[in-house]
């Protein structure tokens, strides 16, 4: 059996993709704006995992430029999806 996993968005420029498989609160982050950005990515990614009761979990955020209501969104999307997936 694979492993599970719940992703959202793409890979397009101005996109972000965003899988969350089991773990333990790993956050991996892919972004050309680290530097700039990295600190505002890492907060958004916070919120929302906290939003939804996910502090348990590996999140991998590869950004193509994404605005912050993007990622948002993605991340949002992404953790709806583990919820459902997670209880089967």
């Amino acid at each position: 059996m694979g492993e599970i996993m719940a992703q959202a968005g793409s890979l397009e420029s101005g996109d972000v993709h965003v899988s969350i498989t089991a773990g333990a609160g790993e956050l991996e982050i892919e972004s050309p704006v680290i530097a700039i950005f990295g600190d505002a990515i890492r907060a958004t990614a916070r919120e929302v995992l906290t939003r939804y009761h996910l502090p348990s979990v590996r999140v991998k955020i590869t950004d193509r430029g994404a605005l912050d209501y993007v990622l948002r969104a993605r991340l949002e999307t992404a953790a709806l999806r583990w919820t459902g997936a997670a209880k089967g």
